[in-house]
């Protein structure tokens, strides 16, 4: 598995543990708030989020996910596309406790929206690893290790 791959591989991971993430609209960054990303094991190329219909993501349109993972080891900004997902099959597939904890009228919550974001450009950045923490410790130049850190890729 190539270092690229293995990157992507480890942010899904990191992403499943802790599915936290700050979501925009590109044309209304101010309006950004924490949601919770819903995954599927199976769709490597989008996240789902519940939200209400009077939300202003709710307009849709390009879109930017913030993600810091939960050891603060990985990092990740992803562009992508926010449309209402009007498939019940997959409402009912990421629906969860959780999620229902949020809409009085549960699945049936006439306010309740599904949007789907499918993910285009990213830029991932992984853990710099425990040699380079000790250069960067003790002064010493660590910005090419980090740029072989990072990389761009379209999920």
């Amino acid at each position: 598995m190539s270092d690229r791959e293995e990157l992507k591989t480890d942010f899904w991971k990191s992403l499943a543990d802790s599915p936290f993430v700050f979501l925009q609209r590109d044309a209304a960054p101010e309006d950004a708030i924490p949601m919770t990303a819903q995954l599927d094991k199976d769709a490597d190329s989008t996240i789902w989020f519940f939200t209400t219909k009077d939300n202003s993501l709710a307009q849709g349109g390009p879109a930017t996910v913030t993600f810091a993972s939960k050891g603060h080891d990985m990092f990740a900004r992803i562009k992508g596309t926010l449309s209402e997902e009007h498939s019940r099959e997959r409402l009912e597939k990421q629906w969860s406790k959780p999620v229902e904890a949020w809409y009085e009228g549960g699945k049936d919550d006439p306010n309740l929206l599904m949007l789907r974001m499918d993910l285009g450009k990213a830029e991932i950045w992984g853990d710099l690893g425990a040699v380079d923490t000790v250069k960067m410790l003790l002064g010493f130049d660590v910005r090419e290790d980090a740029k072989e850190e990072n990389i761009e890729t379209v999920l």
